[in-house]
């Protein structure tokens, strides 16, 4: 008589696994969907999280590269952040290889509301940017990402990219008359 094989008694704790893993996921999703009306606890736990990365960094002196991703990273996130989904000059030469073309709808600023569609939505800015952190912090633990450096150089390129990029963003902000911030925005009642 034959034995079943051993092949047979793995098969269900691979099938295990991935159950485990499909009500991991959505334990996670549930946590993400209660979480998305609380911007401000969001921000805070985020924001914390980059002040222990940062004590963990001067308590240890080192991770310098690791910190230098980090902050480039959440560069690229602010900058998308800022920006419409759909760029105005990119429309405005659109608008002039149409204007050849024969007449078209209105859209002068003016004439036509438009309102601003960031380019990447603040929960998914806060979602990235959070995992980058944490991310970073577990990069902090393995001596293999503690790259000597001369942290000072990384630090003065990372403050004149900063600067040229945000001078950059502020100039198309207000070549093309869009503020992404609710500053300044009038507001209306609804009805009473």
């Amino acid at each position: 008589m034959m034995q079943p094989s051993l092949d047979n008694s793995s098969e269900p704790v691979t099938t295990d696994f991935w159950a485990h893993k499909s009500a991991l996921e959505k334990r996670f999703q549930k946590f993400l969907d209660e979480a998305t009306p609380y911007s401000t606890y969001r921000w805070t736990a985020t924001v914390a999280l980059l002040l222990v990365f940062m004590i963990r960094i001067f308590t240890i002196q080192g991770f310098y590269i690791v910190t230098y991703a980090l902050g480039i990273y959440l560069l690229n996130l602010f900058l998308a952040f800022l920006q419409p989904k759909f760029d105005p000059s990119l429309e405005m030469d659109i608008e002039e290889t149409e204007a050849e073309d024969g007449p078209t709808l209105p859209t002068k600023a003016n004439e036509e509301f438009r309102p601003f569609i960031r380019r990447l939505p603040e929960f998914k800015f806060w979602y990235s940017a959070t995992k980058a952190t944490i991310i970073s912090l577990i990069a902090t633990m393995f001596k293999i990402f503690d790259i000597p450096v001369f942290w000072p150089i990384l630090l003065m390129y990372f403050l004149i990219l900063f600067a040229i990029t945000m001078k950059r963003q502020i100039k198309h902000m207000m070549k093309y008359g869009y503020i992404p911030f609710d500053i300044g925005k009038q507001k209306y009642g609804g009805k009473k």
